[in-house]
């Protein structure tokens, strides 16, 4: 990969979080005092490597008229789209929505709205591994804790060997082209998707997997708002 190389981001952000059982889905609710999304999209917008990021949103959001006016000095953003009924749907929209500005073979960066402690150390490390390889990657956790497979009454069927298991994390890299092919070919076949290197994967690929810090983490219950807000002040200054 050279510096030429065209990297841009999409934030699938039409989620409603209902894990987190609150009155605002989990990518509006407040951290250190702004919404999660936000937090998110300074991370993305800030990377130098990144031209531009994107958003989707869903029709139904009433929430996303009062960021406007905090987006003002993030001059990498682009605006927002459409989202879908899946993420991949969203996603693919979006890689649409980018056909204005990039190349199918540019990369695009997909990264979870509520994600908000992604380290740049990580994204450069990402953009490093996947270089020229044509099957991307992207960002995940070895699993450290033995794995359990249980049946419908809650038992213990098999322990499964950990030394190969992978938590997949985002962004997840991929080029333009490609994933767009990838998630059409998916949405035709009915095959379900539940991330981009999942459409990557059932395509043929094999993409490449980067470890990363282990808070990189997704904002998904009510406790996961706290420990955001450790890691976010733990690396003031270092992400």
């Amino acid at each position: 990969m050279t510096a030429a190389d065209g990297i841009w981001a999409l934030v699938p952000a039409g989620g409603q979080g209902l894990r987190m059982q609150a009155p605002l889905p989990k990518q509006y609710l407040p951290l250190l005092g702004r919404p999660v999304i936000l937090h998110t999209l300074e991370r993305l917008c800030t990377h130098p490597r990144v031209r531009g990021v994107m958003v989707g949103i869903s029709d139904q959001d009433r929430h996303w008229q009062a960021l406007i006016p905090m987006l003002a000095n993030l001059p990498k953003f682009l605006g927002i789209y459409p989202g879908g009924v899946t993420r991949a749907q969203t996603v693919l929209n979006g890689l649409k929505a980018l056909n204005q500005h990039a190349k199918p073979e540019d990369w695009v960066l997909v990264h979870d709205s509520v994600r908000p402690c992604v380290r740049h150390a990580d994204i450069d490390k990402l953009i490093a591994a996947v270089g020229d390889d044509r099957e991307g990657g992207l960002l995940a956790f070895p699993v450290s804790d033995t794995v359990k497979r249980v049946d419908n009454k809650g038992r213990v069927t098999e322990t499964i060997r950990r030394e190969d298991l992978w938590r997949a994390a985002t962004p997840q890299m991929f080029r333009i082209g490609a994933l767009t092919s990838a998630l059409e070919s998916a949405q035709k076949l009915g095959r379900e998707i539940t991330d981009e290197a999942s459409a990557i994967e059932g395509a043929g690929g094999h993409p490449r997997v980067v470890a990363c810090h282990a808070d990189n983490i997704k904002v998904t219950v009510p406790e996961d708002l706290a420990l955001a807000e450790l890691y976010l002040k733990q690396q003031q200054g270092k992400a």
